[in-house]
């Protein structure tokens, strides 16, 4: 039997982490089930998000995107798991910026074929920002377009009113995907584990917009002439700063307030006097969570035409003093 691989997708920020936590926590019988995650940058953030969760093995990707630089790697490492952990099913984390057609085609790799198949794409849409879709690129479109499943996520940020207006939108640009409105990714485990059967889509649960999936859809035979930029050519920085000093937590608050909108994405744990707390920055929108006290502020950062320099310069004047 093939391992079934699962590619969760989405927008820097729209909650791709918390739904594979919610995942596999309501999940009894995992334990052969492998976590592959992406992460653009030197810091791996994701990473520790979901070991909080999970107890079973997590392998991570780093300092690039599954889509362009790490796709050769990618497929050597889902080779090395096959062999060494012989997985019934394993789930791909894919980093924000990521075009999931590219991983698609990876797993389509003749290296890869005879083992492994693709179950679904999900996709993580953050409900706020769907107006301004267009500013995002072709990436995000991909990520829409080659879903199985779309999950609206943050609909309290929303006027009620406009919730069925977007999905029916959502459903113009993708016409095969269930789509499910949602506040945390907080969904049925069966909807992401179920098979790709469009009579599982008529049962308990059914949201009232969907589309059938067609089971019949090769996956593997995409037009490749119209795979999206990649990340690093479409412009997309990354960067990382570490500090085992306190940060002060009116100053760093008006640092996140001032932070122009070409830089993101800002995630990690920040040291702040007696506390340490989780932030995940994105499109300007502060979220924090309690968090264990560390020894360090560690984030890391996505963003588009950026000099890291005065970023970090920025960053600095933000430590508390000696």
């Amino acid at each position: 039997m093939k391992i079934q691989v699962y590619i969760v997708t989405g927008f820097l920020g729209a909650g791709k982490t918390t739904l594979v936590k919610r995942i596999l926590s309501f999940s009894a019988s995992l334990s052969k089930t492998i976590v592959l995650v992406n992460e653009f940058g030197k810091v791996g953030i994701d990473m520790t998000l979901i070991k909080e969760t999970a107890a079973m093995d997590i392998v991570e990707l780093k300092s690039g995107c599954i889509c362009c630089s790490l796709r050769a790697d990618m497929i050597e490492t889902l080779q090395i798991l096959r062999q060494k952990y012989a997985p019934e099913r394993i789930i791909i984390e894919a980093t924000g910026v990521a075009d999931p057609l590219a991983v698609i085609e990876a797993l389509g790799d003749r290296m890869l074929r005879p083992y492994f198949c693709l179950n679904k794409t999900v996709t993580v849409v953050d409900a706020d920002f769907w107006e301004a879709r267009e500013a995002f690129g072709e990436v995000f479109k991909s990520q829409v377009t080659r879903a199985d499943i779309i999950l609206l996520n943050k609909i309290d940020t929303l006027h009620a009113p406009r919730i069925p207006e977007i999905l029916k939108e959502i459903c113009l640009e993708a016409e095969n995907a269930r789509i499910i409105p949602t506040l945390h990714c907080n969904i049925d485990p069966d909807i992401f584990w179920s098979g790709s059967d469009p009579q599982e889509k008529t049962g308990r649960g059914t949201p009232p917009v969907f589309n059938p999936y067609d089971p019949g859809r090769d996956i593997y035979s995409l037009d490749s002439k119209n795979r999206s930029t990649a990340a690093k050519e479409a412009g997309f920085i990354t960067f990382s700063f570490e500090t085992t000093r306190e940060m002060d937590e009116a100053l760093f608050m008006h640092f996140l307030d001032t932070t122009p909108l070409e830089l993101f994405r800002i995630k990690g744990p920040v040291r702040f006097a007696g506390k340490t707390r989780m932030l995940n920055f994105a499109g300007g929108k502060k979220q924090w969570q309690k968090w264990p006290d560390t020894a360090s502020t560690c984030l890391a950062f996505v963003g588009w035409d950026v000099i890291e320099e005065r970023v970090l310069k920025k960053l600095n004047t933000c430590l508390v003093q000696a």
